[in-house]
């Protein structure tokens, strides 16, 4: 069974941050692009925060997010990981995780004024 486990989310306050990690089990995704949406409350649409090419030289970011989310690519151990800083609260949302067409399941981040 081929999955995708994000982890990393939670409560933090403007202005902190927090590292979500993405884990593939079942195949390998050497050769995906991976990356990370997000979707707002309210029934907002999920939109693209970052993403990464699967040799992870080239990385594309939101506009919304240039500068203060980084995200990476560690092949040892078939991770992708989304290091968010400077956080702000209209960066709440449930992050999900895609390689390729797979996707997670979300982990949910809240950033409280």
């Amino acid at each position: 069974q081929v999955q995708l486990v994000e982890s990393g989310g939670g409560l933090v306050q403007v202005g902190g941050s927090l590292r979500l990690s993405c884990a593939a089990s079942g195949r390998a995704f050497s050769s995906y692009n991976w990356g990370w949406f997000r979707q707002a409350p309210g029934g907002k649409e999920r939109e693209f925060v970052a993403s990464i090419n699967w040799s992870g030289g080239s990385t594309h970011y939101a506009d919304s997010v240039k500068g203060r989310f980084a995200i990476s690519r560690h092949r040892d151990n078939n991770t992708v990981s989304l290091q968010m800083n400077n956080l702000k609260p209209a960066d709440t949302a449930v992050y999900y995780c895609y390689a390729g067409p797979q996707w997670g399941q979300g982990t949910q981040v809240t950033v409280s004024s």
